[in-house]
């Protein structure tokens, strides 16, 4: 009888994935690229806008030039295992904060379910719906908030 294998993100820590590994985490759902803001009486809250990265496709919610990105936009957030404690910023569906937080994947999930473009076919993502950073004065990102963490 064949031995059903655990999948990885289940059988190893962040800090045990290789680079594949760990950048299959990402469901690609381009939320961590939206523009954010804190609350300044509450330095826990942050604030989600329809505002995108000006690196984003605002369509297939990928970076367009990822291997640069941190030299085009200094104050993008590299991820790291090392970093993990960190995640609570990221959205409450992020694979990276889901497994840091010892939970499972969702079911819409490439990982999980083989397609690539379920994270947009189920909503996650705001594909199609954001704003590029170019076309909203910082001034007015409070009026494209779409969620709080």
């Amino acid at each position: 009888m064949a031995q059903r294998v655990t999948e990885f993100w289940k059988r190893k820590t962040l800090e045990q994935m290789d680079q594949q590994e760990w950048e299959s985490l990402c469901d690609g759902c381009g939320l961590c690229c939206l523009q954010k803001l804190e609350d300044e009486d509450d330095a826990k809250s942050i604030y989600y806008t329809r505002v995108a990265c000006k690196l984003l496709d605002l369509n297939t919610c990928r970076c367009s030039d990822y291997p640069n990105r941190r030299q085009q936009v200094p104050d993008c957030v590299q991820l790291t295992p090392a970093t993990a404690e960190e995640f609570a910023w990221l959205p409450p569906t992020c694979g990276y904060r889901l497994v840091a937080e010892g939970e499972d994947l969702p079911p819409w999930h490439h990982l999980v379910c083989g397609d690539r473009e379920a994270v947009h076919k189920s909503g996650i993502s705001q594909a199609g719906r954001m704003l590029a950073e170019g076309s909203v004065a910082e001034d007015d990102w409070e009026e494209h908030i779409i969620f709080r963490v």
